[in-house]
């Protein structure tokens, strides 16, 4: 069985084919980047709609394989952003008619989730899904991902890219705010905003943001970072202790972050349990995870008519019952 999965919830357009071995036969995409500030709705809908064709094309030229082949075409359905939400979903709709594809939404953050397991063979862990848009803990209970813990304001990806924007740094800032948390151990306080199982980012930003100029630059992104992480750990050591899992499985763009992965993996020795670190490649956001993730649903027995493929912005984790499992 072969999908093509389209992935379109925010900065990237990517076309991944995946078959029913988690083999990724092609992973193509274009991220929407800016010299200086952050993601306009319409331009990133208009970026989509100009690389779509192209990196479709590109897709199947990779996979070696033709459009007629594929046996279902899976789509991002959220969250995310409306306006690059529908480019994915109209092209999905498009090639489900002309080709005679079924078609399937699926939802974003689980498709993370899910290829993260696949690739790295573990069995039922705790999730860090740190990205851009979200930042959630989240775990396998009664047939339903929970979410023991988020961010009640912003995500962890926009707080450092925010912060970024605010150095003068175009988009995505978070690689070179990450590089430049190894150049300094000298912390700055800043506020560490703890709810219960919740976190909150946006006052931590604002905190950093007044200091700029007062305090060096890397001294000022070690020190958010840190801050930042040590909130995320230790809402994840909670999530580890209540449920008496053993291993951690770190998804999202942020888990590019060797800072946080070498601060969840500290954690999780002194815990007893297991760090788990997607290739790069799929911690991103890309098509390849929304094909794996149209495979396990569709073998699963999922189907949507046409008129179901209407995209969700506010699409959560725990609202998606897991028939799969």
């Amino acid at each position: 069985m072969l999908c093509l999965g389209i992935e379109s919830t925010a900065h990237t357009f990517g076309v991944g084919i995946v078959n029913e071995k988690c083999q990724i036969l092609a992973n193509e995409k274009h991220m929407h980047v800016t010299q200086e500030g952050g993601l306009i709705p319409h331009e990133l809908s208009e970026h989509h709609y100009q690389v779509a064709e192209s990196i479709l094309k590109k897709a199947l030229k990779k996979s070696g394989k033709k459009i007629e082949e594929i046996d279902v075409i899976a789509f991002a359905k959220g969250p995310g952003m409306g306006p690059a939400l529908r480019v994915g979903a109209l092209m999905a709709r498009i090639l489900s008619l002309e080709f005679q594809k079924p078609v399937l939404g699926v939802n974003h953050c689980i498709s993370h989730i899910e290829i993260g397991k696949a690739l790295t063979n573990c069995k039922d862990p705790i999730t860090v899904y740190a990205s851009g848009g979200n930042t959630q803990i989240i775990g396998l209970e009664n047939k339903r991902y929970r979410v023991f813990g988020e961010t009640l304001d912003i995500g962890i990806g926009n707080l450092l890219d925010s912060f970024g924007r605010s150095l003068g740094f175009g988009f995505p800032a978070g690689p070179k705010i990450d590089e430049m948390y190894f150049q300094s151990n000298k912390y700055s306080e800043l506020p560490y905003s703890v709810k219960g199982m919740d976190l909150v980012f946006s006052g931590l930003l604002t905190a950093a943001e007044t200091k700029i100029g007062k305090v060096p630059q890397k001294d000022l992104a070690f020190s958010l970072m840190h801050t930042a992480f040590a909130m995320l750990t230790e809402v994840t050591e909670r999530a580890l202790a209540h449920t008496e899992k053993k291993e951690v499985l770190l998804v999202g763009g942020v888990a590019a972050s060797k800072a946080l992965q070498k601060m969840l993996g500290k954690m999780c020795v002194e815990r007893g349990a297991k760090l788990f670190v997607p290739p790069k490649e799929v911690c991103m956001d890309c098509g390849a995870m929304i094909a794996w993730q149209g495979i396990i649903e569709f073998k699963a027995g999922k189907k949507h008519r046409l008129s179901d493929t209407t995209v969700q912005q506010r699409y959560r984790t725990d609202q998606v019952p897991i028939i799969w499992l």
